[in-house]
């Protein structure tokens, strides 16, 4: 049923490694975006977070976000939210014009767009930072190394197994070793 809908609303599930935040970079900054404004708006003992949330919620989804340059409420709904402190008209009228939709579409198409392509140099950006300093270690026979933990529990426990002992090479990246 998720998959039927996913697919229908033009949505790709994509998955990611456990205990590997790299994988999930855009929801790990998320999370590190809401604690962030959870933690300021809470009281001192931080039982009250549950009721500050739609406020952080409302706050993360009007404001500009830096990669796509845009305000999520406007990508998701086609137009500027209105905010508690904005002047309201008035005058309310509730006639529609019959070309509403296909603007709203256009205007949508435009937004994703926009927002597709700063995200794309946005990860080009990311991508260079990321290379700058990003190293591809090669191992003779003989080398000793640690080798990194893949099932960590949570996140005190140990990172590096070993030391271990390099005793042939299988591939570009993988090597035999022993303990």
């Amino acid at each position: 049923m998720m998959t039927e809908l996913l697919k229908q609303i033009g949505i790709t599930h994509l998955y990611s490694t456990p205990y590997h935040p790299m994988t999930n970079g855009q929801i790990e900054r998320f999370n590190a975006t809401m604690d962030a404004k959870i933690a300021a708006l809470s009281n001192e003992k931080r039982t009250n977070w549950d009721e500050k949330l739609p406020f952080v919620i409302f706050n993360y989804n009007t404001t500009i976000h830096r990669t796509t340059n845009q305000i999520p409420f406007e990508l998701i709904y086609g137009r500027k939210p209105i905010l508690p402190f904005d002047q309201q008209q008035p005058l309310v009228t509730l006639s529609q014009d019959p070309e509403h939709k296909t603007k709203l579409n256009q205007h949508l198409s435009v937004l994703t767009e926009q927002a597709k392509a700063t995200i794309l140099e946005q990860q080009r950006k990311y991508r260079e930072r990321y290379d700058r300093y990003r190293t591809n270690p090669t191992y003779k026979i003989n080398d000793i190394i640690l080798v990194k933990t893949l099932n960590k529990r949570n996140k005190f426990d140990i990172r590096y197994e070993g030391p271990f002992k390099v005793t042939q090479q299988l591939g570009k990246k993988n090597y035999r070793t022993t303990y």
